[in-house]
């Protein structure tokens, strides 16, 4: 009863603050919100929300689409096994809902679908069904992954008890409706198919009619005139153009799969209007599409474009296409003058460095070389940006270019591989497992329940070795599907004709593993399916590429990911969201949550497959700081530039994290010596002050000190008013307190003496006539340049990290803080991280840390009861021998009256590392306070409990990902 009339008072504080007073300061876990899609929250990330905490769901909406199915498939799977079941009531009016998805409909095993008859049904309302209320979304989004994501919705979210009167017209308006309504079959879909047929025809001729004429002329304009650039490719020619004029003679665009490169390129040629142009591939398929592109936009006679090829030889073409293999053979090659060609155009460039294309590179002598590339960055370590001079004329990578919508949209879905007997498929499985009856049927139901868009399945599986690739290709065919094996075995004509059948749908998929990746273009794949594990970002992306060229006959591409055991796994969220950052919380984030995502393409996670995504990142043996793993990333920066890359360039190029570095080098100095770099002589102090910058200073978790350090190194001095007046501007807060912590940091009077030591163990900033100063052997120090330079390095990246956080207050809701960081963003005076553990009172503040996940087979993690309620409610625990009248659990119940401010730290368990997520503020509820009983190890130990009211809800995603298991 007392939890209901606590729920009863949330719901009613909410409507208060939603519907009468927006600035009153009360829970916002039940506030009415307009959902628009302009903000992190969109109607999509809202609805997965309600469904994740519902016990069942009815949805009543007209249109409905199968990219709209598609982002909610997984988490309906997700529900299906929780035995979570819901109604889904539409129509038909207008026309609107295709045969094909009410198909998609059926496929849904725990979802019982109607179809009302309602003249003019037109409804969007969508009601949740939760333990003790309803949740109600209602609006302008229909179920279309438009409206979810993309489209400028209005739409209302309501809270409310069962006896609502709003929550009960609703029901009742669907129960009318619902009973009304027949239920969707096969054989309604037969009859449906039949009288669909030419309805959409004749809506088609019926709207066009009036515009028949003007669109035969436009059609006839547009036939006489030459193709013109979009809008990437109009930015990228000016960047060009610029580049030229500027005396370059090498350029390289770098540009996703799908977005155009090859009509880009002939765009520049035509403006460039050379007397002779060679474009090179690496397969002869692609060059006879080039040179239909090319024909396209430059026009000419047909006899001005000519292959060079194993079966042409057209050498005296003025745009000539050849395959690298053909034009680098001496035969071919000496029959060219150097300067025959005035404009080169080397496809696929980070081939260029192979020997043949070098064989090219080193004989001719044209005004301009231009590479092209999706993937700049090589698994073989050769430098592709050296061979262009490291002049990037133009680049748009895939989160951009779904963002200009120049690519299809995608749904990708992280499902789970196979599992029998808890013998999950890992790296090491073997074939009879891989293709073993049980196996296939389940790649089967995967791909059937995911699903494509368009009419028929035009699919790309990946495997990962040639056998399973006959294996299972075998072994579908047995089953009905129209597949076929290709490997790198197969002739280039065996390739094309499998294409083609492809096309025509004499196939449904082909099988690959060791081809495809790129260099391929098959523009109508609906469906990408990988049965192998993710060795290399690069190639997720190549792979993933395959499908996202836009086509007539599909609105969407499926992928379908079968995640297995694999060590790998963590590269799946860094290949998707494209964060080359190799932070683990980064990694984690961006698996949780997928908003990153552009436009209408969405990210989607089976629940087992996301935890074992979570295990892979977690690994004790995943070390993303190690030699290793860095070399590769400073060597990809290193010949991007040029140069050795400073640690600014790691963020501006959205690099490595610098504080990765740090984690086994303790400043630059020491990493670039391990990159086998030339590296200056510095003195053990000068090597202490860097540490102790990168170390400390790096995270920009506190501006105070960055902006004090800044200004020193631009005048050597600052006087405590400047640097107040600083801060000021800034719009930073300057306590008293806060200035004195920061002189205790900078004198490193607030470090343990180890530290101090590691630091150089004399005051790094010295206060006279309050006016700051460095010291008098770092001002010497600072008189090197390349010193000088080092230091202002690493605070210009404490700069750039300090933009995340709110620099109004001490700590940012959901980043991630170190004990360390928590005692001095507290203004303690010493660091006290040793013996910080639950809960602890010092300045009128009293920091809440809790370890979520307790490992069950660790003795040394004592069971806490430590318990999220809601995501606006935590039970916490006290450590053991405590009771609520002791006199440091005492002041924690009665913080509220005595005014101490209690912030709550939680992580998910030690497995995360050190750091917390800041979940806020709290209000500790005296009256729920009280002894408890923890068993540990066998014994019994008194605690003390209480429940703590966070002044904003945990967000979502987090939440969900800190309380599941």
């Amino acid at each position: 009863m007392k939890h209901m009339e606590q729920l009863i008072h949330k719901i009613e504080q909410s409507f208060y603050k939603g519907f009468i007073d927006q600035d009153r300061a009360v829970p916002t876990q039940f506030k009415p919100k307009l959902l628009t899609n302009k903000t992190h929250e969109n109607v999509l990330s809202t609805l997965l929300q309600e469904l994740k905490t519902c016990k069942t769901f009815t949805f009543s909406v007209a249109f409905i689409t199968e990219g709209g199915l598609a982002t909610l498939k997984t988490m309906l799977y997700d529900l299906k096994l929780k035995g979570i079941k819901g109604r889904i009531l539409t129509s038909t009016f207008l026309n609107f809902n295709q045969p094909k998805m009410f198909i998609e409909l059926l496929k849904l095993e725990n979802v019982e679908v109607r179809l009302t008859g309602i003249k003019g049904f037109h409804s969007k309302g969508y009601i949740f069904e939760h333990q003790d209320y309803y949740s109600l979304i209602v609006g302008s989004s229909n179920l279309t992954d438009s409206a979810l994501k993309a489209n400028y919705e209005w739409n209302m979210f309501l809270t409310s008890l069962e006896n609502g009167e709003v929550i009960n017209h609703f029901k009742r308006q669907f129960e009318d409706a619902w009973y009304e309504a027949i239920p969707l079959t096969k054989e309604w879909i037969t009859n449906y198919k039949q009288s669909y047929v030419l309805k959409p025809f004749i809506k088609q001729i019926t709207a066009n009619a009036l515009d028949i004429n003007v669109q035969y002329l436009t059609n006839a304009l547009a036939d006489s005139l030459a193709v013109q650039p979009n809008k990437m490719q109009t930015a990228a020619l000016e960047q060009i153009k610029n580049l030229r004029a500027s005396g370059a003679k090498k350029g390289l665009i770098i540009s996703a799969t799908g977005t155009g490169k090859t009509y880009l390129s002939a765009f520049d040629v035509r403006n460039f209007a050379p007397k002779k142009m060679l474009f090179v591939v690496h397969r002869e398929q692609i060059l006879k599409k080039a040179l239909q592109d090319y024909q396209k936009i430059l026009g000419g006679p047909e006899n001005d474009f000519g292959i060079l090829s194993g079966n042409s030889k057209d050498t005296d073409a003025k745009y000539l296409f050849a395959t690298v293999q053909t034009i680098s053979s001496q035969r071919y090659l000496l029959q060219f003058k150097k300067n025959e060609f005035d404009y080169i155009l080397i496809d696929e460039a980070h081939r260029a460095g192979a020997n043949t294309y070098q064989a090219i590179l080193n004989y001719f002598e044209p005004r301009f070389l231009l590479g092209m590339t999706a993937t700049p960055e090589r698994t073989d370590n050769y430098n592709t940006y050296e061979l262009f001079d490291y002049n990037i004329a133009y680049e748009i990578r895939l989160q951009a270019a779904l963002e200009e919508d120049m690519l299809c949209p995608f749904h990708y879905f992280g499902v789970t591989e196979y599992e029998k007997d808890g013998e999950l498929i890992d790296d090491t499985s073997k074939l009879q497992f891989l293709v073993s009856d049980e196996r296939i049927k389940h790649i089967i139901e995967k791909i059937n329940y995911y699903g494509y868009s368009g009419e028929k399945v035009r699919g790309l599986i990946f495997c990962r070795s040639k056998e399973e690739t006959h294996a299972l290709s075998t072994a579908l065919n047995l089953r009905g599907l129209k597949t076929m094996a290709l490997t790198g075995d197969h002739s280039q004509a065996e390739r094309e004709a499998a294409i083609k059948k492809l096309e025509r749908s004499e196939l449904e998929y082909i099988l690959t593993v060791d081809i495809f990746n790129e260099g391929i273009d098959i523009p109508y794949l609906n469906q990408i399916i990988m049965l192998r594990q993710t060795q290399s970002s690069i190639i997720f992306i190549q792979q993933l590429g395959r499908g996202l060229r836009k086509h007539d006959s599909k609105e969407y591409v499926t992928v379908i990911d079968f995640i297995g055991n694999y060590k790998n796994n963590y590269l799946i969220p860094i290949a998707l969201s494209g964060d080359q950052t190799m932070n683990k919380d980064n990694i984690r984030r961006k698996t949780v949550n997928t908003n990153y995502i552009q436009g209408v393409s969405t990210i989607n996670f089976e629940e087992i497959a996301k935890k074992r995504i979570f295990a892979a990142i977690d690994e004790k043996k995943l070390n993303l700081s190690s030699v290793r793993f860095l070399r590769s990333k400073y060597t990809d920066l290193k010949y991007r530039l040029g140069k050795v890359p400073t640690l600014l360039d790691f963020i501006k190029y959205n690099s490595l994290d610098p504080e990765v570095i740090f984690e086994n080098s303790p400043n630059y100095h020491a990493f670039l010596a391990k990159m086998k770099e030339t590296v200056p002589v510095l003195s053990c102090y000068e090597l202490a002050i860097l540490t102790m910058f990168s170390l400390e200073l790096m995270n920009g978790k506190r501006i105070h000190e960055i902006i004090l350090l800044n200004q020193l190194l631009k005048t050597g001095a600052v006087s405590k008013m400047d640097y107040i007046r600083l801060l000021e501007q800034s719009g930073t807060y300057s306590d008293d307190e806060t200035l004195i912590s920061v002189e205790n940091y900078l004198t490193l009077d607030f470090f343990v003496t180890t530290a101090r030591e590691k630091y150089g163990s004399i005051p790094i900033i010295m206060l006279q006539n309050d006016t700051y100063y460095f010291n008098n052997e770092l001002e010497a120090s600072l008189q090197k340049s390349q010193y000088k330079s080092m230091l202002a390095d690493i605070l210009s990246c404490a700069y750039e990290k300090n933009k995340q956080y709110n620099i109004t207050q001490p700590f940012t809701l959901y980043k991630k803080y170190s004990r360390k960081d928590i005692c001095r963003l507290l203004n303690w005076d010493r660091n006290e991280e040793g013996t910080l553990n639950g809960g602890r009172i010092k300045m009128n503040s009293c920091p809440i840390l809790v370890n979520y996940h307790k490992a069950q087979d660790d003795d040394s993690e004592v069971k806490y009861m430590d318990e999220f309620l809601s995501a606006e409610i935590f039970k916490w625990c006290s450590t053991k021998n405590r009771s609520i009248t002791a006199k440091d659990i005492a002041p924690i119940v009665n913080s509220h009256a005595l005014n101490i401010a209690v912030h709550l730290f939680v992580k998910k368990h030690n497995g995360e590392g050190k750091d917390f997520y800041y979940l806020g503020k709290v209000i500790v509820d005296s009256n729920s306070a009280q002894n408890a009983e923890l068993i540990d190890k066998g014994k019994s130990y008194s605690v003390a409990t209480m429940n703590m009211l966070l002044e904003n809800p945990v967000q979502h995603d987090i939440y969900h990902y800190l309380v599941e298991e």
